[in-house]
């Protein structure tokens, strides 16, 4: 069962902007927004269905940073800005406007003034709930 993640920045226009619709395997209850908006709205329902599965208005509370991390309790939203660590590889990363990789890598200087990472994209048609990518080959 698939969710999809409506992203709205909320200080914009009179109801705010779309930032991402996304869609991901169900299941995840952490995912990384690159970029996010500071003043955001999130609310993450069943792809089939429309159940409701969470929502939460969350606003950036304190440093930018290019990672938002969103996680899911309860029903509601929790944000945190971060810098990712190895920890987190494997987390869902959701762009502006909807596209959603998986973090395979992320580094960044002691000063934070530079970040280097890669995301993983794969897809399949049809959303079927049960598949993933095969593994990548080693080198």
């Amino acid at each position: 069962m698939n969710w999809h993640w409506q992203l709205r920045a909320r200080d914009g226009g009179m109801t705010g902007l779309e930032f991402a619709n996304a869609v991901t395997a169900g299941g995840h209850h952490r995912v990384l927004v690159h970029a996010a908006p500071a003043q955001l709205a999130v609310e993450v329902r069943l792809l089939d269905d429309g159940t409701l599965i969470a929502r939460g208005d969350v606003d950036r509370d304190g440093e930018y940073s290019p990672m938002t991390l969103l996680s899911l309790a309860d029903g509601s939203v929790h944000r945190e800005e971060i810098w990712p660590g190895p920890e987190l590889y494997g987390v869902p990363v959701i762009l502006a406007g909807g596209e959603v990789g998986l973090l395979r890598y992320w580094e960044h200087s002691d000063d934070r003034s530079w970040w280097r990472w890669l995301i993983e994209f794969s897809n399949h048609k049809g959303w079927p709930p049960d598949w993933a990518p095969p593994p990548l080959p080693r080198q």
